[in-house]
């Protein structure tokens, strides 16, 4: 586990809040802190990270944070992530970059459900 983010999450542990964090920082903070959630079973703390990187979601991070919603069990965020991709082009523009590739992977299952029509 990331130190800062193993310090992060001593510290909503101890306050019940998450620490300061800078903005550029503030996404893969999250990301490392749901995956810690999910493993430590801090359900309070993993519903603030999904909050948190659904605000980040964009043609850049949707793939990645749709197969990390997946793999931790985090429906809120999954449906965030797949109405984004089923907005008028961006599922194409998804589709190009390389975190589509590493979805792909490691969670093909989910392709049915991008793909599907509402």
């Amino acid at each position: 586990m990331d130190p800062r983010a193993f310090g992060a999450m001593l510290h909503f542990i101890y306050t019940d809040s998450l620490p300061h964090m800078e903005e550029g920082s503030r996404r893969a903070m999250a990301h490392h802190l749901l995956v810690a959630a999910d493993r430590y079973r801090l359900e309070r703390l993993k519903v603030i990270c999904e909050d948190v990187l659904r605000d980040f979601i964009d043609t850049d991070t949707a793939a990645t944070t749709l197969a990390l919603a997946e793999q931790h069990g985090c429906h809120r965020l999954k449906e965030r992530c797949l109405r984004f991709l089923k907005c008028p082009g961006n599922t194409k523009a998804v589709m190009a970059k390389d975190g589509f590739d590493h979805l792909m992977r490691s969670c093909p299952s989910l392709l049915k459900e991008i793909l599907a029509k509402d």
